[in-house]
């Protein structure tokens, strides 16, 4: 199977980063990434022009990092009460999900991606959860949420 070294311009998924030398399949190389300018064949000729998109990519996730560090400190102060419907004895209605939590998240003026949310189950009972959050490779936040009922059960 014939391989090609290539220098990339800009990211692909699960392949690398710009500026990455990496080897693929000369057909992926060959149909997909050059044409999409989204790599060029490596030679000692491209290695400037690679060495100065590894440098706008240092800055770039440098600024990256700092911009979630700075999201990060926020959150920490941040609590997010969801409200639910719950039965007789505190039931809850159903569950509170990830799509629940950044709808709460944008109301409190955060645009988090989906992604970064680490959710692994559904919350399901009333009560003080803590939610993780991916920010960025480096960085991660804790978020406080605490259910209540919107019709709490009177004794």
């Amino acid at each position: 199977m014939a391989m090609r070294e290539i220098l990339l311009l800009q990211p692909v998924d699960k392949l690398g980063g710009e500026g990455d030398r990496v080897r693929v399949r000369a057909g992926f190389a060959r149909n997909y990434l050059v044409p999409g300018k989204k790599a060029l064949a490596f030679t000692a000729a491209n290695q400037r022009q690679i060495d100065a998109l590894v440098r706008r990519r240092e800055e770039r996730e440098r600024q990256e990092r700092e911009r979630a560090e700075e999201i990060a400190a926020k959150l920490r102060d941040l609590r997010i009460v969801v409200r639910v419907r719950t039965g007789e004895q505190g039931k809850l209605f159903g569950s509170v999900t990830g799509p629940n939590l950044l709808e709460e998240l944008a109301g409190a003026g955060f645009s988090i991606p989906r992604e970064q949310l680490l959710l692994e189950h559904p919350l399901k009972t009333l009560g003080q959860h803590r939610v993780e959050l991916r920010l960025h490779r480096d960085v991660r936040a804790d978020l406080a949420v605490e259910i209540v009922s919107e019709n709490p059960v009177v004794a």
